[in-house]
Order: C-alpha cells, then sequence, then structure tokens
C-alpha cells in the first residue's frame, strides 16, 4: 500500500516511480522487495536495533545517515567504509572527512550479528546502511521512502577517494557541486540532501575559520550572523577545542524538519558549506527559500534524491559479496 502511496505522489509530482528501483551498472536490479523471500525479517531487525540506538543516543540518527553518504561517495554504496584496515585495505576510517568523526559503526555490527542469526550470508552490509538511514530519518520525524534493496559489498577501500571525493566544509559551492554532479547527483539533490544537517552535529575544527579568518584577512565570514558568530565563539575559540560539538540547527537539533533551510534564510548555517547554498548560487538560493517554505515538497524530494543517491554504482549479482562481518573481508 504504501509503494503506491508513494508512486502515485511521485507520479503527481511529474517523477518516474522507476526511481524507486534501478539498473546498475553489472545488471541486476535494486528493489525494495528483494529479502522478501530470503530474509523476511531484515527491514524489521534494522529498524528495531536502531530505534533502540537513536532511543539510547539521538545524536545517532544522524551519524547513520551520514554513514551511508560518506559510503556512497566513495566506490559507490558498497559498505567500503565499513572496512577497518587489514592486508592490503586501508580503511577508509582514516580520511579526513571520516577521522574522529564518522560514527555508528557498533550499531550496524549489532544489526549485522542479528541479521546473521535470523538469515546467514543474505542481507548486505551496503544494504544494512541504506536501511538505517530511512530508519534514522523516519524516527527522527522525517520523511519514509521503500529503500531499493539489493546490493552487495565491497571487497575493498579506498582511502584517497574518500579524501577527495566527499564534499568538505570549507569547500566552494563551484567544488561542492561538481562533487555531487560526478555521483549522478545535481543542484536538487545537493540542496535536499544538506537538508540532512536538520539533525546532527559538527566540531569546531569543521567551522571555525568561519568565526575568524574566513578569506585569510583574519576577519571574520561577513556572511555569518554576527550574534550567532559571538554565541558560537564561546565554544569555539581560535585554537584547542577542535572536537568541541554544536548542533548543526541549533532550533531543532534532533528533529527532522525544514528549521535547517530557515537558519540559512538568517545567515545562521553552522557549516560555510551550508550558507554557500544561499549565499552563491541563484539556483540554489530559489531552492533553499522553497523548503524553507514548504516542509511537504523538502521532504518529498528528499526522498527522491536518497533513493538516488543510494542507487550510486552498487555491486550486484556475483560482483562483491555478503560479508558476514561488516568491518572484514570474508576469509
Amino acid at each position: 500500500m504504501v509503494h503506491y502511496i508513494i508512486v502515485i505522489t511521485l507520479l503527481a509530482l511529474g517523477l518516474s516511480p522507476h526511481c524507486l528501483s534501478s539498473k546498475t551498472v553489472g545488471g541486476g536490479y535494486l528493489y525494495p522487495q528483494f529479502y522478501g523471500h530470503s530474509c523476511p525479517k531484515a527491514q524489521e531487525i534494522v529498524r528495531n536495533v536502531v530505534a533502540k540506538a537513536v532511543a539510547k543516543e539521538p545524536r545517532m540518527a544522524a551519524s547513520l545517515l551520514r554513514l551511508h553518504f560518506h559510503d556512497c561517495f566513495v566506490k559507490g554504496c558498497d559498505a567500503s567504509i565499513l572496512l577497518d584496515s587489514s592486508g592490503s585495505i586501508i580503511s577508509e576510517k582514516r580520511s579526513n572527512p571520516n577521522r574522529n568523526s564518522a560514527r555508528g559503526f557498533e550499531v550496524i555490527d549489532e544489526i549485522k550479528a542479528v541479521m546473521e542469526k535470523e538469515c546467514p550470508h543474505t542481507v548486505s552490509c551496503a544494504d544494512i546502511m541504506a536501511l538505517a538511514a530511512r530508519d534514522s530519518t523516519v524516527l527522527t520525524g522525517g520523511p519514509s521512502w521503500e529503500v531499493p534493496l539489493g546490493r552487495r559489498d565491497a571487497r575493498g577501500a579506498s582511502l584517497s577517494g574518500s579524501n577527495n571525493n566527499i564534499p568538505a566544509p570549507n569547500n566552494t559551492f563551484q567544488t561542492i557541486l561538481t562533487k555531487f554532479k560526478l555521483q549522478g547527483l545535481g543542484i536538487v539533490d545537493l540542496v535536499a540532501l544538506s537538508g540532512s544537517h536538520t539533525i546532527g552535529n559538527a566540531r569546531c575544527t569543521s567551522f571555525r575559520q568561519r568565526l575568524y579568518n574566513q578569506s585569510g584577512n583574519g576577519q571574520p565570514d561577513n556572511t555569518l550572523d554576527q550574534s550567532y558568530a559571538s554565541q558560537l565563539r564561546r565554544n569555539c575559540p581560535r585554537s584547542g577545542g577542535d572536537q568541541n560539538l554544536f548542533f548543526l540547527d541549533f532550533v531543532s537539533p534532533i528533529k527532522f524538519d525544514n528549521s535547517y533551510f530557515k537558519n540559512l534564510l538568517a545567515n545562521k548555517g553552522l557549516l560555510n558549506s551550508d550558507q554557500v547554498l544561499f549565499t552563491k548560487n541563484g539556483e540554489s538560493r530559489e531552492l533553499v527559500k522553497t523548503y524553507a517554505y514548504n516542509q511537504e515538497l523538502f521532504f518529498l524530494q528528499f526522498a527522491k534524491s536518497m533513493i538516488k543517491m543510494g542507487n550510486i554504482s552498487p555491486l550486484t549479482g556475483y560482483r562483491g559479496e555478503i560479508r558476514q562481518n561488516c568491518r572484514k573481508i570474508n576469509a
């Protein structure tokens, strides 16, 4: 029933329902019912473990959502981010975007342990991450969508890909957009997916330059509301306090809503990569305004863009493997 509602909604928006499933590069399809027979309780298992983790620590929802994003932007959605260093593998966990900040690995481990008991060697770590990202969004008040499934897990990682492909907080608008376009995602996807910053935290080190030296001239960022900037300086000094945490959306930090976009209208985006969506490009500026005034439209586009992102170069068929332990390739 839910599937039909989404399809009808997509058609009403002039979108193709085929964004719910996609043919992948190596043949084979991703589709929501992939585990219907082989592991009917798969989605329920993910939902239960994620719900428990988020109830214990609300911040975990944003961490699991981010994990899926940081995985898909490197070699596709193949769970390469979960691999620890061993043998010839250098873990993506060591990259600049992930070091000291990527988290939620233990939650994925817990889901995988339950899954292996219920249906051994069946559900991939990549699919677990895609489902956990959706469930994290729903649990915090955001939209739901049917997750196309059938991904398999990579047998390798890419440290350089992780360092180069993932947009950084201090990148220019054009650099961020280019990184999205290289993954087959456009400006609409960029703005909608940035809306995931309605939940979660960022470290002082990721926006300090905006407070003290935005352009190398010793001056703060003039696109940052000054009263907000002075609040931020209290816990983000010129030096030290690198790991101090700040809400990405100070208005409703653990609720998935559209206040992130309202903050951008008020020049109160935390990261440079947030505020440039409003200040550096006319098209993205209009999208920010649209989502700030219409939460329903934001939710619809976020779901569509998450499905699209989850379709980046998945391994299907006989490519890759179904890892038994998400942290290491099968023996």
